[in-house]
């Protein structure tokens, strides 16, 4: 048999005996009456299907103490694996503070936000008020089990870990994705932050919150940047991976998405004395020129800096520097170019 192993998260009813192929992403809780259940599909040759469900969270359970528990190993790979975490469109969020944050959000955005399906509570921990008042299915854990989920050496600050599907205005774009899906892709888009190559997922994290503190419409994430549902890009983030758009594609798309929404595509940019085009110094005044202009702004690695494909199509842009240093961190950089370039209260 020729196997491709494909992972599907859905919600089916104990009394079921077959679990549907329609549904492949997450669905909420009914805690009540459905059980949590991780199914693999085995593909032969001849195009038939076999498939062994696992059920991972019975309704019963409400505790977990033991590191050995399938639920808890299936939260440690959506933790570990990119492909996982993608495979079944949901991830585990570490941290009461972002939870809450998504709670909040999810309250003002109910028809695109995240949704939580289960809260894995330590078993020490009193539920605040604000999160009780969620309909959210609970389960309570031990220590130990806190720390495997979590990954960290000390978990002594972390109260709650949440199972979250994957937003739906997250989009990974490939060769069929056409012009006609832009305006869902960014519904609003007269400011777009570009991440070119950032692998370090601290910084992918950092910049995500700034382009939310800074009121700018989505990110378009290039080639080679890290998953923006990494465990340390959601804790720098806070919660900003789910509150806004944000699309992973290549230049073509960010092409057809500059010439369709008639952006001006900006990059920052350390000068260099090799440099073939002129680069201009971020100021009030050169803001003030590009206020009323639908932007894409281009950030690149700390380590590389930005990608040829960059340096020739944007135009680019310095902040200007006292002292002798090469440098800024990119996250320190973006929240400067995120500020001084945001958008007019609309």
């Amino acid at each position: 048999m020729q196997c491709m192993d494909i992972l599907h998260l859905s919600i089916v009813n104990p009394s079921s005996s077959q679990l549907s192929l329609k549904h492949n992403h997450p669905s909420k809780f009914y805690p009540r009456t459905r059980l949590l259940c991780c199914s693999r599909s085995y593909h032969d040759e001849d195009g038939g299907n076999s498939i062994k469900t696992l059920s991972l969270l019975p309704s019963h359970v409400k505790t977990i103490t033991s590191t050995s528990n399938p639920f808890v190993k299936h939260c440690v790979k959506l933790r570990e694996s990119s492909s996982y975490r993608h495979s079944h469109g949901s991830v585990l969020l570490v941290g009461s503070t972002p939870i809450r944050e998504l709670c909040s959000f999810e309250g003002n955005d109910r028809d695109q936000s995240a949704t939580i399906e289960c809260l894995l509570v330590l078993d020490t921990t009193q539920v605040s008020e604000d999160l009780s008042n969620h309909t959210i299915r609970r389960v309570t854990v031990s220590p130990v089990v806190m720390k495997k989920l979590c990954g960290l050496q000390s978990t002594d600050s972390i109260e709650m870990a949440a199972l979250i599907r994957i937003p739906s205005r997250f989009h990974k774009l490939d060769s069929n994705s056409k012009a006609k899906d832009l305006h869902k892709w960014f519904p609003v888009h007269h400011r777009i932050l570009v991440l070119d190559g950032i692998q370090d997922p601290g910084n992918l994290g950092t910049l995500l919150r700034s382009a939310i503190a800074f009121r700018w419409d989505g990110v378009y994430l290039l080639s080679d940047c890290c998953d923006p549902f990494n465990d340390k890009a959601l804790r720098a983030s806070r919660g900003a991976s789910f509150q806004l758009p944000i699309v992973s594609g290549d230049w073509a798309h960010l092409d057809m998405m500059r010439k369709n929404f008639h952006m001006k595509i900006l990059a920052g940019h350390l000068p260099k004395d090799e440099d073939s085009k002129p680069v201009f110094w971020l100021s009030k005044d050169y803001a003030d020129s590009v206020v009323n202009i639908p932007l894409c702004l281009v950030l690149g690695s700390e380590g590389s800096g930005l990608s040829e494909r960059s340096r020739e199509e944007c135009e680019l842009v310095s902040i200007p520097m006292a002292g002798e240093f090469e440098s800024l961190n990119v996250s320190v950089a973006g929240g400067i170019f995120l500020y001084m370039l945001q958008p007019q209260k609309r």
